[in-house]
């Protein structure tokens, strides 16, 4: 049975190994080395996520099983994308990392993560719910758009020096 709940600083070592692994399995093959490193360092570091866990604007939710970290969700609220065409929502909020295990796929996980990234934006009164997908990540794009997401612009997205081409989703809430 998955079991949703906070990130704490007790998860920090593995919730960074984590990330860093999701995010390699998931686009290595786009990126110089050189470029995955100064990403990782920069967004999936000790320093980066032990903040995240402390901001009180942030929420960094864990999917477990029997003790097994399965997934995580870093959702921002309050925050959007400047990049978005008028009309800004008034209090978006930005779901800034969604990944699981490959070995979870089809398995309800990400939906798991997903219904309560927007239960707990609903919560907080955001107005919005905004993401940023690769523009090739086809899966991902299917995935949101069940919820309703849509492509509301196209946006740059960093890794290192190398620039992707992105879509910027939202769903009103």
């Amino acid at each position: 049975m998955t079991i949703l709940r906070p990130a704490s600083l007790d998860d920090l070592a593995t919730l960074v190994e984590f990330s860093r692994q999701a995010f390699a399995d998931s686009f290595r093959q786009l990126y110089a080395p050189e470029d995955i490193a100064a990403f990782l360092e920069d967004w999936r570091s000790t320093e980066q996520i032990s903040a995240n866990i402390a901001d009180p604007d942030a929420s960094l939710t864990l999917a477990e099983e029997y003790g097994a970290l399965l997934g995580y969700c870093l959702i921002f609220f309050g925050k959007g994308f400047q990049e978005r065409p008028a009309p800004q929502p008034l209090r978006p909020a930005f779901l800034s990392q969604l990944y699981c295990a490959s070995a979870t796929t089809g398995r309800g996980v990400g939906s798991a993560l997903m219904d309560h990234a927007l239960d707990e934006s609903r919560q907080r009164g955001c107005d919005a719910v905004q993401l940023s997908v690769y523009s090739e990540n086809f899966g991902a794009q299917r995935f949101y758009a069940r919820y309703g997401f849509q492509k509301v612009a196209d946006i740059d997205f960093w890794v290192g020096r190398h620039r992707d081409d992105e879509f910027l989703y939202e769903l009103r809430l």
